[in-house]
């Protein structure tokens, strides 16, 4: 079994990382590092170094911390001769991922940046349904609340936090995958807090490289339920994807509605990468939020507090 080092055991480690390892019945779970709680049965320590020095045994190591730490710690554990598992977003930025897939590479251990959406349940349906049935629109909402979603995380308002982009990335990474032509990203709309660094809201036009336009709409302040939807009109009718996948309907006819199993799938895919001395580095999504930056038409709008539920709730 590859054993596994976990750093960061916020929500989503919690919710979505222990349980996939768990169930993997090639992995297994030895310790963990962070500086704000423990996972029972296992080693646990307050940071990465520790983790390494007192744990030797772990063969690859598990990031769940924001962004802005996650370079340095995957530089040391690859230099540790450690395979890594990146959460989404893979960096702050595009260029610093790159030299982590080249250290990998150098190191001879694998790397994954993890694009959980992607193994949602109709995402390769659809995939398979848009290579003989081009788009002709998309349309992307993609809304949910930070306060249920990040919850006292003020990380993600500050420079490298991605505010809104940091769930809107999600959408991107399915749009590169199930897309049958590249796209470019033509215009952004930013609404940004007066007091945060980050958009709250934004508005992107894509366009791929037969002219169809791709819409997207995204929020950080609609109350619960979030609406994670991508709607692709084709010339054989429209395909309507919910729940950020977990649904897919053909004119109305459903054709996908299953369980959420991406971490699952995504554990599985990592293991099978480290057996085949692989690694699976995809920055286009992330490529393409650095575009919408470099063109937004940012918009200042009243300040953020977390205290003070979304509009509507």
């Amino acid at each position: 079994m590859l054993k596994l080092g976990l750093v960061g055991i916020g929500a989503i480690a919690r919710k979505a990382h222990v349980p996939a390892i768990e169930s993997n019945p090639d992995l297994a779970l030895v310790a963990a590092a962070s500086r704000h709680g423990t996972l029972p049965g296992i080693a646990s320590y307050t940071n990465l170094t520790d983790m390494l020095e007192g744990s030797p045994e772990i063969e690859a190591v598990v990031l769940c911390v924001p962004p802005e730490p996650r370079f340095d710690m995957a530089r040391e554990a690859i230099a540790a001769g450690k395979h890594v598992f990146l959460e989404k977003p893979p960096g702050v930025t595009v260029s610093e991922v790159h030299a982590l897939e080249a250290a990998a590479r150098d190191a001879g251990v694998t790397l994954l940046a993890s694009w959980h959406s992607r193994y949602a349940p109709g995402v390769e349906t659809l995939r398979q349904r848009l290579f003989s049935t081009p788009p002709t629109r998309v349309n992307v909402t993609w809304r949910e609340d930070v306060r249920v979603y990040h919850p006292g995380q003020s990380w993600i308002w500050e420079p490298g936090g991605y505010g809104v982009f940091d769930p809107l990335i999600n959408a991107f990474s399915i749009l590169t995958y199930i897309l049958p032509r590249p796209f470019r990203a033509v215009s952004s709309r930013f609404e940004t807090p007066s007091n945060c660094a980050q958009p709250i809201a934004a508005q992107v036009l894509f366009k791929d490289t037969e002219g169809v336009e791709i819409h997207c709409d995204a929020s950080f302040d609609q109350p619960d339920p979030p609406t994670w939807d991508i709607v692709v009109e084709t010339g054989a009718g429209t395909f309507h994807m919910q729940k950020g996948g977990a649904i897919l309907s053909h004119d109305g006819t459903v054709l996908v509605d299953e369980p959420e199993t991406e971490y699952a799938n995504l554990y599985a895919l990592f293991a099978g990468l480290v057996r085949a001395g692989r690694s699976d580095v995809d920055v286009t999504p992330l490529a393409h939020v650095a575009d919408c930056f470099l063109l937004a038409d940012h918009h200042t709008v009243g300040p953020f507090d977390e205290s003070i539920p979304a509009p509507g709730a």
